[in-house]
């Protein structure tokens, strides 16, 4: 799987060198493929678009108001000067990209391994988990998103199958390589028949998804055979409709120059492997007047990672805790997970505090209106729903001598509630079993226990008084409930 990932950056407008100003941009168009007129253009429904995050600072090539990641990838590739950033392999190595201000993030086969299962790059990990780790990282992020598939998991059928699921998950670019291992022992390549017959599956995959995914096409052909083969590769898969050529691990400074020497019309990317590559290491302006347009950084978030979490185990491991020069603060922690951001988004939302139980749906039961309007004011209002509540109204076997038929619990009880703010919720008569009920189903009614208050309320309750109040309190909510003998 690629060891090579690559980021696109540069501040909209800035040139690497003077002359990059002057130079035409190339037009990023599919190599021997129509560009499709307005009328015939592929519709566009079907590529997924992926809800973005928007906690962390945008850059200048987020996709705007209905662009699809692919076409926000496109419009950066068409922008002058040569675009740099580092490889990330999570959601959050994905985030500190976009924070960092560049303009479109790879993922890497090689750090994914490494992140997800602890294990190395040689194959191990499945499309299934880098599907599931793109999706991740394309939400998470909202600048385009270029995946790495490894050789696209098999032949081509396989490789149609790996394209449309990375623009389901939101990818903006697919990396397909001609082998499956990058700067390791042993590699080998497929055919040459094979390797173009796995970009025009890509193709066709892409043009039945109704997207506009950009194909990056690899080839590791230059330490596996030669760099004659490998330059005849890249001008077949140019051909064959690839959007971006990469040559991995060329050796010079002149194989660089003959690899951008071909398909001039076509973007080409560079991989500077940090700690050991192959291929030299040089600056981007340098890398811009070889001919490159986009520069991988594969080890450099990954590997830092490693390196800081092992020094904070040593710190840890002795006593002490990683020094504020490596540490950052929580709240600096939290201002990079978005944090702030969200608690501000979340107001925007904020309800009032929900309405006790007894507050929706009881208008149509009132039977004494307040006054000769009331009736009519209440028949105008919208009705709610009506909470049914069928409880066990007595329990037969209760040791409790005030049966269902004895004093007060026989009678028909009036309860009253009145909200806060001085509009009346309820007026409606019940029966005094079904408050018992009620409340044994809902003790704490409103954080009152109306029963107990009945129990103790100052009446004959084997011979009560028609119209005695029983109760008249305020609840939890602020409500007067107000309960009388009907």
């Amino acid at each position: 799987m690629a060891c090579c990932s690559a980021v696109l950056h540069h501040p909209l407008g800035f040139s690497l060198t003077p002359c990059s100003a002057s130079r035409a941009p190339p037009r990023i168009q599919r190599v021997g493929v129509a560009t499709p007129s307005a009328a015939s253009a592929r519709p566009l429904s079907r590529a997924r678009i992926s809800p973005r995050c928007t906690y962390s600072g945008g850059a200048s090539a987020a996709p705007g108001p209905g662009e699809l990641p692919a076409a926000a990838l496109r419009r950066v590739l068409e922008m002058p000067g040569a675009h740099q950033a580092p490889a990330c392999y999570d959601a959050l190595s994905a985030r500190l990209v976009e924070r960092a201000e560049f303009r479109a993030c790879f993922t890497s086969g090689f750090s994914i391994s490494a992140a997800r299962l602890g294990l190395p790059d040689v194959g191990l990990i499945s499309y299934g988990e880098m599907i599931d780790q793109g999706r991740l990282m394309t939400e998470a992020v909202s600048i385009p998103v270029i995946g790495d598939a490894d050789n696209g998991y098999g032949n081509c059928m396989n490789v149609k199958r790996t394209v449309k699921g990375f623009i389901n998950a939101g990818f903006a670019g697919i990396i397909l390589e001609d082998q499956a291992c990058g700067h390791t022992q042993g590699r080998k390549v497929v055919s040459r028949e094979e390797a173009i017959m796995h970009i025009k599956a890509a193709v066709d995959a892409r043009n039945e998804s109704g997207s506009d995914i950009v194909i990056v096409a690899r080839t590791d052909s230059r330490q596996a055979v030669s760099l004659n083969e490998a330059l005849w590769r890249v001008r077949a898969f140019a051909d064959a409709g690839a959007d971006v050529l990469f040559i991995d691990a060329l050796a010079s400074r002149e194989e660089m120059k003959a690899f951008c020497a071909i398909a001039p019309g076509v973007p080409k990317m560079a991989n500077m492997l940090e700690g050991g590559g192959k291929t030299p290491i040089l600056s981007p302006v340098e890398l811009e007047e070889i001919g490159y347009k986009i520069i991988a950084y594969p080890l450099s978030l990954i590997g830092v990672s490693m390196r800081a979490m092992e020094d904070a185990l040593i710190a840890i491991r002795g006593g002490r805790i990683p020094p504020p020069s490596s540490l950052p603060t929580f709240e600096e922690i939290k201002n990079t997970l978005g944090f702030n951001h969200y608690y501000e988004e979340d107001k925007r939302y904020a309800v009032t505090p929900a309405q006790p139980l007894y507050g929706t749906g009881y208008d149509n039961y009132t039977s004494e209106p307040n006054s000769p309007g009331d009736s009519r004011s209440r028949a105008k209002k919208t009705q709610e729903p009506v909470i049914d509540i069928l409880p066990q109204l007595y329990d037969i076997g209760s040791s409790d001598s005030r049966g269902p038929s004895t004093g007060m619990w026989s009678r028909t009880l009036r309860l009253k509630i009145t909200g806060r703010d001085g509009i009346q919720k309820i007026d409606a008569r019940i029966p005094a079993g079904f408050l018992e009920g009620m409340t044994r189903i809902i003790p704490g009614l409103a954080g009152a226990n109306i029963m107990e208050r009945l129990r103790n309320a100052p009446v004959d309750t084997d011979n009560p008084q028609n119209g005695q109040i029983l109760l008249d309190f305020e609840d939890a909510m602020g409500d007067r409930i107000q309960v009388f003998i009907a």
